[in-house]
């Protein structure tokens, strides 16, 4: 099936996030650490160290902790491992996640530099990108096909019996990655489980002058 357009993409982080993000945008780790932002930190450190020497083979370069990555769909295993308490050091549950939503066109109308893959960023396999035509090298059917939760499928998981799904995980976290940082101009949705969390959205973003639409999506959760 062809891409839907525009385009979604998606980044999950820590409400308590919300506040450093007004005032300097959403960073990649490399920016993070430079300019000694505070962060909630929702990730797995493993990854992590992988994430930080993965190589990007095209320009403009560098590994991966020099960019914002965000999937193509929201509710994603890493999600949904966060809300059971697999996460070292991470007190956080699903209820304590936001996605941060934009578009692949957005970005590109702000000229900001980005690459995409294909399959999950660290993956040997994955082939990376920057022509918008090479989008329709994912495979977009895995992401839309029946049952639904929230326009998305549900199923994440690999099958590893059936060759049509035996990657639908490794393809499912195809990355979208923008080089450095995306402005809060570009950041215009926030979307949440329920009104609690929205009011905490709101409660966080009182006084930032961030005011992006915050939308309830309860299909984004598990």
């Amino acid at each position: 099936m062809p891409r839907p357009t525009p385009t979604q993409i998606f980044h999950i982080t820590a409400i308590d996030n919300l506040v450093s993000i007004s005032k300097v945008g959403l960073l990649s780790k490399r920016e993070v650490a430079t300019r000694g932002v505070g962060f909630a930190n929702i990730a797995f450190q493993t990854v992590q160290g992988y994430r930080s020497v993965k190589a990007v083979p095209i320009a403009p370069g560098g590994n991966l902790h020099d960019y914002v990555p965000f999937y193509f769909g929201p509710r994603s295993p890493m999600l949904r491992t966060i809300d059971a308490g697999n996460v070292d050091g991470c007190t956080y549950r699903q209820d304590d996640i936001v996605h941060l939503t934009t578009t692949v066109e957005a970005i590109s109308a702000a000229g900001l530099a980005s690459v995409f893959t294909n399959y999950h960023a660290v993956k040997a396999f994955a082939e990376f990108f920057s022509i918008p035509a090479d989008l329709d090298r994912i495979d977009w059917e895995l992401f839309f096909e029946a049952p639904r939760l929230g326009g998305y499928c549900k199923y994440w998981n690999s099958v590893h019996s059936k060759a049509r799904y035996a990657l639908r995980m490794e393809t499912r976290q195809a990355e979208f990655l923008v080089h450095n940082s995306v402005p809060l101009a570009v950041l215009g949705q926030i979307a949440v489980r329920t009104e609690q969390m929205a009011e905490r959205v709101r409660r966080a973003l009182a006084n930032t002058g961030w005011t992006p639409d915050i939308r309830i999506v309860p299909g984004w959760y598990y």
